[in-house]
């Protein structure tokens, strides 16, 4: 009599780690945190452009050059979009995956709306989809050149810049992500302080005003350059 052949196998420690709440939300937290890292440093940088139109496609050459001679020519740049794309990709999955969850662990709809989340608790779903189509858009428009509105000038990063907030639409597309962002940032890193075990009664005030300030300073210092753009400081 032949042997039972054993075909259940257990899942990984990876496997079960992502199955769980707990694992979704620290992949969440850690790639959101990931993410605003990147924006801080990109921010930043965007602001070279009120220095002049060398400095800032200076700027962009040496994002270009970071690593050199060890690194080639853009793979540093690479490298950063990669970990970029595997970020933004984690973190809107486990934030659907946890939406859909949570959405089966209700019974049904509450009787009474409870006035227990802020706006920005409330928006961050549909800020979370502004800011992926915005994501799209940015790219198409300032990387590619595909949808830039003013011939779009490979290696002129200054004068494509010009251009895009130049258009109305420009400045409305990426003044309301700016605005959707910073509500996102606003609660997004309180709610991974909280998930990463940052978080307690004594500490949760000053990580709420820390985040208020990281969100208030992103967001101006984003809007900056359109604004910049419009009032003809950066032309």
């Amino acid at each position: 009599m032949a042997l039972a052949t054993r075909t259940d196998r257990r899942p990984s420690f990876a496997r079960t780690v992502w199955d769980s709440t707990v694992g979704k939300k620290t992949v969440m937290a850690v790639s959101g945190l990931i993410m605003l890292l990147y924006l801080v440093v990109h921010m930043i940088g965007n602001l070279k452009i009120f220095f002049g139109a060398g400095e800032f496609n200076h700027y962009a050459h040496w994002l270009r050059t970071v690593g050199e001679p060890f690194m080639h020519y853009e793979w540093t740049l690479w490298l950063v979009r990669i970990v970029l794309v595997v970020a933004v990709v984690a973190h809107a999955t486990s934030a659907y995956q946890l939406s859909r969850r949570d959405i089966r662990a209700r019974p049904g709809k509450y009787v009474h709306k409870k006035a227990r989340a802020s706006y920005a608790t409330r928006t961050m779903r549909w800020g979370g989809v502004i800011l992926g189509l915005f994501i799209v858009w940015h790219i198409l428009d300032l990387t590619t050149g595909t949808v830039h509105s003013g011939g779009f000038q490979e290696g002129h990063p200054y004068q494509n810049v010009v251009d895009t907030f130049s258009t109305w639409y420009g400045n409305i597309v990426y003044i309301v992500a700016m605005l959707a962002l910073g509500l996102h940032v606003r609660h997004g890193f309180w709610s991974a302080a909280q998930t990463l075990g940052a978080g307690s009664r004594t500490r949760d005030r000053a990580l709420k005003t820390v985040a208020g300030v990281l969100a208030l300073l992103l967001t101006a210092g984003f809007i900056a350059v359109p604004v910049g753009v419009m009032t003809g400081v950066v032309s």
